[in-house]
């Protein structure tokens, strides 16, 4: 049993920095994800209409995708820690002006409406771009590199736990408790992650180059070409970005559980939370057994088997049923989402992790949104299952042509790489 705890998963929740960037990272994803499923069901509520949502998706990735590249450069040669801590307050800002717009009185007229929803939904957008670089590279520093593959699967268990409790929450609170202590949760979440972050030990700046800032769209194309020069990390984010672009039938759920299932905001929190579910469950197999050999094909073995979850959850009409299959869908997902971690983390020097992060944000981070948006679209063309159906058989296209097209991606063994 000595020996069962003593791997290096384990080993890696020891450092104190670490367990508070966890409990930030819980926080944090909690309360984004919450506040997304309340502003879909709210929206929808609105609105009535399924491209709304697509909107949504749009709105977040056009900052996102913007500011990405810069970030990363900022990212590599400023205080990572002094980043997400500034950053996190802005989303503690987002939050405030959701919350205040929920509440009907004389003093919040002018909030009411769709407008601070997509103002809200444009600053998550415009931090996420900065957070999703800093946060990976952050935890380069946090954690040693023979600890980094433990640390990965750590970092993506409580982003599942989080994904999990987060829209259970939303969707809970918003239907039996109303929205405004929904939004007041929300802000406690994102309150909480300002806190945490605060008493984190910055590790310093990677870089001590005073000049690098006047050539900062050199040091962009140095991160790109890092990118683009290695067939796994290439290889890796492609699959990820056109498998969850086309795949994803998550912004779609509130339609499904108002128009099909028919369960309301309290079974649209459940839906949401089934891949997180499978995903924890999926997580507990990995901490024991980490996907370490035949990295590469189990990764894409699961991605294909999240674009099959994909297709049977848009035949289905049964609660039970849907909800199965979002939970097998999380299981797949969270190994993919394993491997393309500790490939980011083990091919990456911890001067470039800000930069290449920034590129894996706009390759993998965006392509949820632009996902939402390609869903919102494709259910007002086609009809709602037919586009869910559809994207499913995509993610099988992508998967068949990333296994001929990056070989060394298919061959790949964590294993190795970790000994290196």
């Amino acid at each position: 049993m000595t020996k069962l705890f003593s791997n290096e998963a384990f080993a890696a929740i020891r450092i104190r920095n670490f367990r508070l960037f966890l409990a930030y990272r819980f926080f944090m994803t909690a309360a984004v994800l919450m506040q997304a499923v309340i502003v879909g069901w709210q929206l929808y509520d609105i609105t009535k209409d399924p491209l709304s949502l697509g909107m949504i998706g749009l709105t977040e990735v056009i900052p996102q995708v913007s500011i990405a590249l810069f970030a990363g450069h900022f990212v590599d040669i400023w205080d990572r820690k002094r980043i997400i801590f500034r950053t996190s307050f802005i989303l503690l800002i987002g939050s405030a002006i959701l919350l205040g717009s929920s509440i009907d009185s004389e003093a919040t007229r002018f909030l009411q409406g769709t407008l601070p929803i997509f103002v809200t939904v444009f600053l998550v957008g415009l931090t996420r771009g900065i957070l999703m670089p800093a946060h990976t590279a952050l935890l380069g520093q946090l954690v040693p590199r023979e600890l980094l593959a433990g640390a990965a699967t750590w970092g993506s268990t409580v982003w599942q736990v989080a994904a999990v409790t987060g829209p259970a929450l939303g969707g809970l609170m918003y239907g039996f408790f109303g929205i405004v202590p929904a939004y007041i949760l929300v802000f406690t979440f994102f309150l909480t992650c300002v806190i945490l972050i605060f008493f984190i030990k910055s590790p310093g700046k990677v870089v001590q180059s005073p000049d690098r800032d006047e050539r900062i769209f050199a040091s962009i194309g140095e991160g790109i070409r890092y990118v683009f020069k290695n067939q796994v990390l290439l290889g890796a984010f492609t699959l990820d970005m056109f498998a969850v672009l086309f795949g994803g039938a998550i912004a779609m759920l509130p339609v499904f559980a108002s128009d099909i299932l028919k369960i309301g905001p309290e079974g649209l929190g459940i839906l949401r939370a089934c891949p997180a579910i499978g995903a924890i469950l999926m997580s507990v197999v990995l901490t024991f057994y980490p996907p370490l050999k035949h990295s590469g094909r189990q990764m894409l073995f699961s991605v294909a088997g999240f674009g099959v979850c994909m297709i049977v959850f848009a035949l289905s009409k049964n609660f039970y049923l849907s909800a199965l299959v979002l939970l097998l869908s999380g299981s797949f997902d969270f190994v993919s989402v394993v491997v393309r971690s500790s490939i980011l983390q083990l091919f990456t020097s911890n001067e470039m992790k800000g930069r290449v992060s920034s590129v894996n944000s706009i390759f993998v981070g965006s392509s949820n949104e632009l996902g939402a948006f390609e869903s919102g679209a494709a259910a007002s063309l086609m009809g709602l299952v037919p586009s869910v159906v559809f994207g499913g058989v995509m993610t099988l296209i992508v998967v068949t042509v990333a296994s001929f097209s990056a070989p060394k991606l298919r061959n790949l063994s964590l294993k190795d790489c970790s000994a290196n």
